[in-house]
C-alpha cells in the first residue's frame, strides 16, 4: 500500500521490498514454479555443456523468464479466483483453465526454443 509520506527513492525502495516478498512467496509454495526453476536449472547445466553462445544464453533466459513470468501470473490469478469465490464454480474453473493455458503456451515456446539451441548441438555429436 503506497504511504504518502514517502518520497520516489523510498517509495521504490518498498516496491522491491514487497516485490521480493512476491518472488519468495512464489519460490517456496509454488510446486509449479519450483519444477519449472529446476527446468531451468536443467537448461543452464545444459548451456554450459554444449558452450552455448551468449545470444544462445540471452534467448535461453528469455524463454526461463517468460515461463516463470507466466507462472507467476497464473498463480496470482488463482488466488483472486479462489478468494473472491472458494467454493467450485464453473466460471472461476473456466478463468483458472484460461490463466493456466499461458504457462503453457510459454513452456511450449521455451521447449521450442531449447530444441533450436540444442538439437543441432546433440546431432554435432553422432
Amino acid at each position: 500500500m503506497k504511504n504518502p509520506k514517502d518520497g520516489f527513492i523510498r517509495g521504490r525502495i518498498r516496491s522491491l521490498k514487497f516485490a521480493f516478498k512476491g518472488l519468495w512467496i512464489l519460490v517456496t509454495t509454488e510446486d509449479s514454479i519450483k519444477a519449472q526453476l529446476f527446468f531451468a536449472l536443467i537448461a543452464i547445466i545444459l548451456g554450459f555443456c554444449f558452450h552455448i553462445s551468449l545470444t544462445e544464453w540471452a534467448i535461453q533466459f528469455l524463454a526461463i523468464g517468460l515461463v516463470l513470468v507466466a507462472e507467476g501470473c497464473n498463480s496470482a490469478i488463482e488466488e483472486v479466483a479462489d478468494f473472491i469465490h472458494p467454493d467450485f464454480h464453473v466460471k472461476i474453473g473456466l478463468i483458472k483453465d484460461i490463466a493456466a493455458g499461458a504457462p503453457t503456451f510459454a513452456a511450449l515456446i521455451s521447449l521450442v526454443i531449447a530444441g533450436i539451441i540444442y538439437i543441432p548441438k546433440i546431432s554435432a555429436l553422432f
